[in-house]
């Protein structure tokens, strides 16, 4: 008779992992109404998983009132990186950025720490969509204008002032080759590939011919503006309702970064190029670029007119998501997999088109 350490585990398809699962969840629930109850003050009346989210577990909250909630619980003990996410995000709000705001527990904390599982609540944006994919039309302009003030009221953060930085550190060629060399040696070694591997393998050949572009593209960059950013400014995390910015959510911690590719991350969305073409983009993008610079005026010139360029680089440099199935098989999934090949297809076409786009974009900025 097995020991009880040498039982066999259930596969995760069999009906004892379904109900480990479902208790594993239950288990959860209960203590998330624990905690709104005790740091809150809140008696839920529904409480609903969101799928969506990787550092965190999302949650739908209707509170005994009927008011709706957005609930965020950390999957880490150490907090520190998530309150001062919390802290910059509510910096932005208190600068007039609009943003998803942070409820206070009742001791005054943005983190609810003194329950079973650390948790933040946020206050929900109703009848939005996220900008993934969906940019068209007035949206860029107002995703633009967004962008401006958030990093002209971030350009004030005391965690570090706007500098100048060489524009060419942005991207580690060397460093580039080796992660890629190494990721197609990984996927070589395998003894069969699913169809996605297959093809993140040749993308990944694909990047690896074309970084010595990339290193004359970094070349050429002039002097960029470094300073504390939202950290991950991507189409998810762009609330719209309408053709307005109605929050911008999931902040980082206050970290330095290039403005220029914070700007065209997401400003070169990878679905919204698919789904137009390069030239309905480039439109869109230079009518964002020009609310941008409306919204935050002393941001250095060159910062608009090198995005499109760094952009690309950083792109083309980032192995991640073609290095999922790899570093973070779990979390591969269709989704991840369109989004791997629109941001490829982006940051190759721009690569082959780059000088006609950045002089549509110099003669607009002008």
């Amino acid at each position: 008779m097995p020991t009880a350490s040498h039982q066999p585990q259930p596969g995760p398809g069999s009906p004892a992992a379904a109900a480990a699962s479902s208790a594993s969840a239950q288990e959860q629930t209960a203590a998330i109404a624990e905690t709104l109850v005790l740091a809150y003050g809140l008696h839920p009346a529904e409480i609903t998983r969101i799928p969506e989210g990787t550092a965190t577990d999302n949650y739908a909250i209707v509170d005994q009132t009927g008011r709706q909630h957005f609930g965020k619980v950390y999957r880490t003990d150490n907090l520190d990186l998530e309150l001062a996410s919390v802290e910059l995000s509510e910096y932005a709000a208190d600068g007039g950025v609009p943003t998803a705001r942070a409820t206070r527990t009742r001791e005054h904390e943005l983190i609810a720490t003194h329950g079973r599982l650390p948790m933040s609540l946020w206050s929900y944006v109703p009848h939005t969509e996220t900008a993934e994919g969906t940019l068209t039309g007035a949206r860029w302009p107002a995703v633009g204008a967004a962008m401006g003030r958030l990093h002209s009221r971030l350009a004030t953060h005391p965690a570090a002032a706007p500098a100048l930085e060489p524009g060419a550190a942005i991207c580690d060629i060397a460093t580039a080759r080796d992660r890629f060399a190494r990721l197609i040696f990984a996927y070589q070694r395998r003894p069969s590939l699913r169809e996605f591997e297959a093809w993140a393998l040749q993308a990944a050949r694909e990047r690896h011919a074309v970084l010595g572009d990339v290193e004359s593209i970094l070349a050429t960059l002039p002097p960029l503006t470094v300073q504390v950013m939202h950290g991950d400014l991507a189409g998810p995390n762009v609330l719209l309702r309408n053709d307005d910015v109605a929050a911008l959510v999931d902040f980082g911690p206050p970290t330095p970064g290039y403005l220029a590719w914070e700007l065209m991350r997401l400003g070169c969305d990878p679905k919204s190029f698919q789904s137009h073409g390069v030239e309905k983009w480039l439109t869109g993008y230079t009518d964002l670029a020009l609310a941008y610079r409306d919204a935050n005026p002393t941001a250095p010139p060159d910062d608009l007119l090198s995005s499109v360029r760094v952009g690309c680089a950083a792109m083309i440099c980032s192995a991640f998501p073609l290095s999922a199935p790899v570093d973070r098989p779990h979390l591969v999934d269709a989704a991840l997999e369109s989004y791997a090949r629109a941001r490829h297809t982006a940051a190759l076409t721009i690569l082959e088109q780059l000088p006609a786009l950045e002089e549509v974009l110099h003669d607009a900025l002008r």
